[in-house]
């Protein structure tokens, strides 16, 4: 009830300064123990008949929060009493690095939507690896984690294959499934991965190295052209990939409002996620479920921000469903309220 308020006053703020502040605020709150009890009774939603067992993974519910919220894993447990069936961490590459520089991230609140040029910034795997390590050790707690995986922006494409691996051998004992991010419009070259060979080449490597079959996912660009969407679904009966994320961020402006439109232009580069995206995504997503033909399960993502958006996407064939900036505009009780919904 007191979200409008909140929100109203974080968005006085910076997004990266707002998004600071509530993670605070959460900390702060769960501290106390009544305040922790409070959060998880008012919050969570587990119905046993919205369990779902993915990749050998039982799900407690079907909404899972995006990579790029908890960048770092530093707030999964406070996190976790929102009720998510799993969280993404990342994008997580070999190397620290600082990302684009500021501002870097933007509101286009009338249509409920983000543009954000991050840049990959993140603590690097050895680091994030050590707090992931911490919290198993003192945390017996159930909640799937997946790690989302990227290249630092000074690795060349012909050695990205490398990073992906550096990164995967880091988090194997920490996270419960890989996301391969290759879709990212935010650092320079990386969409070209996309390509066959490049994936080819990327998941034969990561193959090698997974002696203990986690699921590895692939996670694309809604902006691909249907010839590279047929190349990857036929990509993936020919090496092992466990399932795909559809799908991240986009660099096409002509989904918003003409006003927005203006405004993006004013922004400049960056991907564009939030409302806006649900029904391009949506055709993203028919169209691989139609290739792969349940083959391997997918992860959709994109302008998800009620129940029924939720719903349109399992319609459209997801088996699991990410939420992030309509987390954003909607609040923490978006999990619970799509929960209920589905």
């Amino acid at each position: 009830m007191i979200y409008p308020l909140v929100k109203n006053t974080l968005f006085l703020f910076p997004p990266e300064m707002a998004h600071r502040i509530s993670m605070k605020g959460l900390h702060a709150a769960s501290s106390v123990p009544f305040m922790k009890s409070w959060l998880a009774h008012q919050f969570q939603y587990h119905p046993t008949r919205l369990k779902k067992t993915i990749f050998g993974l039982e799900f407690p519910n079907p909404v899972g929060l995006g990579a790029g919220f908890d960048k770092n894993a530093e707030h999964l447990e406070v996190l976790a009493l929102l009720g998510f069936g799993f969280i993404e961490i990342g994008t997580v590459t070999p190397l620290p690095q600082a990302g684009n520089p500021a501002p870097r991230l933007f509101r286009l609140p009338d249509q409920k939507a983000l543009i954000n040029r991050m840049g990959f910034n993140n603590d690097g795997v050895e680091k994030i690896a050590q707090r992931l390590k911490e919290r198993k050790a003192k945390e017996h707690s159930p909640l799937i984690i997946g790690g989302n995986i990227g290249k630092n922006k000074v690795t060349e494409n012909e050695d990205a294959w490398k990073d992906y691996c550096i990164n995967f051998k880091g988090l194997e004992e920490v996270v419960d499934y890989f996301v391969v991010n290759v879709s990212s419009p935010n650092t320079p070259g990386l969409r070209a991965l996309q390509e066959k060979e490049a994936l080819r080449k990327i998941f034969s490597e990561l193959q090698d190295v997974n002696k203990n079959n986690k699921p590895i996912l692939l996670k694309i660009a809604p902006d691909l052209e249907l010839s590279a969407l047929d190349d990857i679904i036929a990509l993936t009966q020919e090496v092992k990939i466990d399932g795909l994320v559809s799908s991240n961020t986009t660099l096409d402006r002509t989904i918003l409002s003409e006003a927005n439109q203006i405004k993006a232009s004013a922004i400049g580069a960056g991907g564009l996620s939030g409302q806006p995206l649900l029904h391009k995504s949506n055709e993203v997503l028919r169209y691989l479920y139609k290739g792969i033909n349940g083959r391997i399960p997918i992860i959709a993502s994109g302008g998800i921000l009620t129940g029924a958006d939720a719903q349109s996407k399992i319609d459209a064939g997801a088996d699991l469903v990410q939420v992030w900036s309509g987390f954003i505009y909607e609040g923490p009780s978006m999990v619970k309220k799509i929960c209920q919904a589905l």
